[in-house]
């Protein structure tokens, strides 16, 4: 049996994939750090959507990356394998892998002050952080979709413009009429194939479409009618930030250093948390995300 120090507590799935209930806790060797790395002894880790789909099997693990579940974490440097940037020592306290707003307003929407955003899924946490980001960046109107008449009203108290629930209302003409029928010039998805059209629709000319995530299915219905892409210029790009390489990484965490963590350190961005769970619970935190009625983030607690 291998010492306590050389193990660690993964989350698993049993036969590889499926579905809540199919994982389990079991002990793997703790990893080496190469030239550059760092160890992290994890104390809290938040679940994102991508977790849910590597689960499902539909999550293809980046070839860099180990295939333990879980990206967004906290914790103390415990070790480094060498060429440490000196700002950092053993000890100190970090976090990583949590820029998604970051990266998709700035790196990929090239978002700039005056310009305008929606984000749909307004209650998550990609989007509650972009709001905070939007507003205090000067956006020129910050909109939102949502699943509930609740989750639009804690959107605007965030500082979004207007919000609309996507259940009861045709929210992209809700926009059209509400920009004069302008549109958004930097549009952030994370839904997909039921989206795709109406996102379209709202891009104002010359804007941006962020393609985050496909929650609706990646298959276009018949009839999308792509057209805008020439009569408006658009762009539409998708991007993940799992599989980028240590360059890309560094700039985004310091687009997130110069753009955040100031607002993080004065209290004026808000931290919403839904529910903290212990590691051992981690069968009913996936659970509790898939239920899509969270604002904020699903954390669970490790020791």
């Amino acid at each position: 049996m291998a010492p306590v120090a050389d193990i660690e507590l993964v989350a698993d799935i049993k036969g590889g994939k499926g579905n809540a209930d199919a994982l389990f806790i079991t002990e793997i060797p703790k990893p080496q750090p190469k030239e550059s790395d760092a160890i992290v002894k994890v104390k809290a880790f938040g679940l994102n959507r991508m977790d849910l789909l590597q689960r499902e099997g539909q999550y293809p693990v980046p070839p860099q990356a180990p295939k333990t579940l879980g990206v967004e974490f906290s914790g103390v440097i415990e070790s480094f394998g060498g060429g440490a940037e000196s700002s950092f020592k053993v000890g100190d306290e970090v976090f990583g892998l949590a820029y998604g707003a970051t990266q998709a307003m700035y790196l990929v929407g090239e978002f700039a002050p005056g310009k305008s955003m929606l984000w749909h899924a307004g209650a998550s946490s990609v989007s509650i952080a972009g709001i905070q980001l939007s507003r205090a960046d000067n956006a020129s109107a910050i909109y939102v979709t949502a699943g509930s008449q609740e989750k639009v009203d804690f959107c605007k108290e965030l500082g979004a413009t207007a919000g609309f629930n996507y259940h009861n209302q045709d929210w992209a003409q809700e926009i059209l009429n509400a920009t004069d029928g302008k549109g958004v010039d930097i549009v952030i998805d994370f839904i997909g194939q039921n989206y795709f059209q109406g996102n379209l629709d709202v891009a104002a000319k010359d804007g941006r479409i962020v393609h985050l995530g496909a929650m609706s299915g990646t298959k276009l219905p018949a009839g999308v009618d792509m057209g805008a892409f020439i009569r408006k210029r658009l762009r539409f790009e998708g991007s993940s930030l799992r599989s980028r390489d240590t360059d890309y990484q560094r700039k985004l965490r310091n687009t997130l250093e110069d753009h955040a963590l100031p607002k993080f350190k004065d209290g004026s961005y808000r931290l919403f948390v839904e529910k903290v769970f212990p590691f051992e619970e981690i069968v009913q935190a996936h659970k509790l995300m898939e239920q899509n009625v969270t604002k904020g983030k699903i954390i669970c607690t490790i020791g």
